[in-house]
């Protein structure tokens, strides 16, 4: 039977849904204009007042807000209340430039935490099941998103923050976790451990909450199979306000965004043309209920679909597909689109666990591209010559995948690192040549 945390919001009509957002882009867009400078000044570039926006059909015309306009606003730019009204703020993970900073009322909190409830009780969730996040906290948005909604679900909630997997293990056995809330990669690396430990039968867990990171659908299948879980993908951005913009639901075909709170538009993320339904582009979000931080228009860079088409969850706001790549930060090799969940996709297909790494250089001013691959121990006791010939076969695959060669080094057990937060799958060294 299907949960849900608030239903007369994530099951009302089209129209309910539509008239939501007509007044709340309309009493948003005068408050930023009114309060803010920064994004005033977009909006008198681009020839736009409050009093040219009457609706969601007006939202094409006004400007968007990048990452770099929020790096040129830090810290305050952005901010658009009083900052004693400002009760917390969060950041971004970001190694270049100045890092992002979103802030917070206590109302942005509360709205914060009503959309990760709902992602909670779509996987099931309700006041007598337990529920171990291990996302980071800190700066981080994950481990408080989940955290709260976790509260405010009713369950009990454990606060794990990520690392320690033997005490993760532990608490996991002893308070019968159901449902954990991390990234793909170390719910990888925590069946892994269970597995080692021999602790499968002590596991209770019935449902997995796995986000911040890019992950196939044979990732999925394959913990949900070592776990007997299902596997709930969530979606969030910190600028946004962190997991719980989008969630899956028992469909398991795509994350309803919460469109109370959230305009999605995709476009093409060279013209910037509003894409329809079923078209693949740019993922680009309104805030309308945010006191704090309400972007406008801000481009994710999150490639993906979004679909109207009605669910069997009984679920009525859009959907979105997982993110299929980004648009700034693919690798373009030989002139090639390759994104990390293709290469991952052929190596969960041929039997291979999600340890690897992708390296690209240059030698003789071209690109190298290489996958290294963990082995798993069976294979690693083959001979060398079936072992090269495991190699053949997997960059045979990636080459009808990626129209390109890669390189494949299968490598011992354990030697790639494991991650406890997010994977590290790409190193590039072509800026080392430039």
């Amino acid at each position: 039977m299907e949960k849900y945390y608030q239903p007369e919001i994530e099951c009302a009509s089209r129209e309910q849904i539509k008239k939501w957002q007509d007044e709340r882009l309309v009493q948003t867009v005068r408050r930023v204009y009114e309060n803010v400078p920064y994004y005033r000044n977009l909006m008198v570039e681009k020839g736009v007042t409050p009093d040219d926006i009457h609706s969601v059909d007006d939202l094409r015309k006004l400007p968007f807000l990048t990452k770099a306009d929020l790096r040129d606003a830090y810290p305050y730019g952005l901010l658009a209340v009083p900052l004693e009204q400002a009760v917390r703020i969060q950041s971004t993970s970001g190694t270049t430039g100045r890092r992002v900073v979103a802030f917070y009322t206590q109302h942005d909190l509360d709205l914060w935490e009503d959309c990760c409830a709902r992602a909670i009780m779509a996987a099931g969730g309700d006041k007598d099941d337990v529920v171990q996040v291990c996302y980071g906290y800190g700066l981080f948005t994950g481990g408080p998103g989940l955290n709260g909604g976790s509260h405010k679900v009713g369950s009990l909630t454990l606060p794990m923050s990520s690392g320690n997997t033997e005490r993760q293990i532990q608490f996991m056995c002893d308070l019968g976790s159901t449902i954990l809330c991390c990234t793909p990669s170390y719910a990888a690396y925590l069946t892994e451990s269970i597995y080692e430990k021999g602790v499968r039968d002590q596991i209770k867990l019935k449902a997995g909450i796995f986000g911040a990171e890019a992950w196939t659908q044979e990732m999925r299948n394959d913990i949900e199979q070592k776990l007997g879980i299902k596997a709930y993908d969530i979606y969030g951005l910190t600028e946004i306000c962190g997991p719980g913009v989008a969630y899956e639901c028992s469909a398991q075909n795509g994350m309803h965004i919460n469109e109370d709170h959230f305009i999605a538009e995709v476009i093409d993320p060279d013209t910037g043309e509003v894409l329809p339904d079923g078209e693949k582009g740019e993922l680009v979000f309104t805030c309308i209920t945010k006191d704090a931080f309400p972007l406008i228009r801000y481009r994710t860079r999150d490639i993906c679909i979004l679909s109207h088409e009605k669910c069997s969850c009984g679920r009525t706001h859009v959907k979105m597909t997982k993110p299929l790549g980004r648009s700034d930060d693919m690798l373009i090799v030989k002139g090639v689109n390759v994104f990390p969940s293709q290469i991952e996709t052929v190596l969960l297909n041929r039997g291979y666990a999600a340890n690897y790494q992708i390296v690209v250089s240059r030698a003789n001013n071209s690109d190298v591209l290489e996958v290294l691959v963990e082995m798993t121990p069976e294979i690693f006791s083959d001979t060398v010559t079936a072992i090269s010939k495991r190699e053949k076969e997997l960059e045979a695959d990636l080459k009808s995948m990626l129209g390109i060669y890669a390189d494949v080094q299968l490598v011992a057990p354990k030697t790639i690192a494991r991650s406890e937060g997010k994977a590290v799958r790409i190193i590039d060294k072509r800026n080392l040549y430039k």
